[in-house]
């Protein structure tokens, strides 16, 4: 990364058209914020302290709530100390630091939500041969896949975004730093830049979903043809909380990045669901709608309260 810049320092003005109301925002996003952390954590234990839930399913879905923590931790912390009255200014390494990881383990819980569906495609449409396919040196080497992935994209639009002159304007129009935001403010050509990231961005967005669509379309089929109305209760249920969980976090990527004419406001609020609210729902979504994760705490909470009685 080149640094020709002259800035040290950033500003963030924040979410557009909330001036007055800043306290308020700051108790609702502690709260969600503290609740994904506290919801996700949940999911974890539940997880790792059940025998049962040791498979290739629930691995991904441990992962997922990994990224569910650490996500929100990009760009939350440091909005909730301007929001408490604190400094909006956010050093140039941050500002690079943001974007990079922003970008890199976003691009990675995408990608795992394209291997969540292959991994419902193979248990629905191949049972028998579930337990071949999915197995533990597969679902690992997916999971690297997952995470070079989303580190290439990160270095690659970071190492774009920063190559450029900043010395002009340092105000960022946004509550974080992300490339729609800080690239108009860079005093060089950013034709290349725009152009090289949403031919990536839709690159890689195109991949997800197409994966993701082609696998629930063959998932579909399956489910019309199974002759147990149980059967394709049960299936129907472990795929909806995934799809809806999908549709929360990649829908709104796919409005931000690849609109025609970026409007600040939508942005925030299509940011805002993404890198907060999202997180938050995934922990709702899949320990609310799954029986196992549910009893699975249900066990913890028993141990918990035995072992304070004694």
């Amino acid at each position: 990364m080149r640094n020709h810049t002259e800035l040290t320092e950033f500003i963030l003005l924040g979410i557009p058209r909330t001036q007055g109301v800043e306290k308020i925002l700051f108790l609702l996003f502690l709260f969600i914020y503290l609740f994904t952390l506290i919801g996700n954590l949940l999911i974890l234990i539940a997880i790792v302290s059940s025998s049962v839930l040791h498979t290739p399913m629930y691995f991904f879905l441990g992962l997922l709530a990994i990224l569910d923590i650490v996500l929100p931790a990009v760009t939350c912390p440091k909005m909730l100390f301007y929001l408490s009255g604190q400094s909006r200014a956010i050093s140039y390494q941050g500002c690079a630091t943001q974007i990079f990881f922003y970008h890199f383990l976003g691009t990675s819980e995408a990608c795992l939500y394209a291997i969540m569906s292959c991994d419902r495609f193979v248990a629905i449409c191949y049972p028998l041969r579930y337990s071949i396919i999915m197995r533990p040196g597969v679902c690992v080497g997916l999971v690297k896949a997952a995470w070079w992935v989303g580190f290439v994209h990160g270095c690659i639009v970071t190492s774009f975004t920063f190559s450029l002159t900043y010395c002009g304007p340092n105000q960022v129009d946004f509550f974080f730093c992300d490339i729609p935001a800080v690239l108009p403010l860079a005093c060089d050509d950013t034709s290349l830049v725009q152009t090289v990231g949403s031919a990536e961005v839709s690159f890689l967005a195109l991949l997800f979903w197409g994966t993701i669509c082609l696998c629930y379309m063959r998932i579909a089929i399956a489910i019309l043809r199974m002759r147990s109305a149980e059967g394709r209760k049960k299936a129907f249920s472990t795929c909806s909380a995934h799809l809806a969980a999908v549709l929360c976090y990649l829908a709104p990527v796919v409005i931000i990045y690849l609109q025609p004419t970026p409007n600040p406001s939508v942005d925030a609020i299509v940011q805002i669901f993404t890198s907060i609210v999202s997180p938050m729902l995934n922990s709702l979504i899949f320990s609310l709608r799954n029986k196992d994760v549910k009893n699975s705490l249900r066990k913890v909470f028993c141990k918990v309260v035995i072992t304070l009685q004694e």
